[in-house]
């Protein structure tokens, strides 16, 4: 009776604590043609896991609405390029997330996925 008691616990607060989205380092390689140089800069985004669901049956006027993990607010860092050209900018900017949070997907800043590519 314990084992099933602990297993119901664990169900529950996977459901009410599920979303995992958060801060991740990540690698960026910048690099413009101008440049004789590729270089690598650390930046952080987000990634992790929201609770969402898909409906068996579909019923098309009731959409239904998916979450996922994005930025909530991000600022641009800029680093310079070694090596470029005297005419050429060597200064690049990139996003870097500072808090994530699961939201409905925005089309006008994300590539969201409506429907999977199928098998190949």
């Amino acid at each position: 009776m314990k084992t099933i008691n602990c297993y119901l616990l664990l169900l529950c607060w996977e459901a009410i604590y599920g979303n995992i989205c958060e801060l991740s380092n990540i690698t960026i390689a910048v690099e413009k043609e101008e440049c004789r140089f590729c270089i690598s800069v650390n930046a952080t985004w987000c990634s992790g896991y929201c609770f969402t669901r898909d409906p068996v049956y579909k019923y098309p006027p009731v959409s239904s609405v998916q979450q996922t993990c994005t930025f909530k607010e991000l600022v641009y860092e800029t680093v310079k390029i070694p090596g470029c050209a005297d005419h050429a900018e060597s200064f690049y900017s990139y996003p870097v997330a500072t808090e994530c949070h699961c939201e409905s997907c925005d089309t006008d800043n994300t590539d969201c996925t409506v429907r999977g590519l199928g098998p190949k």
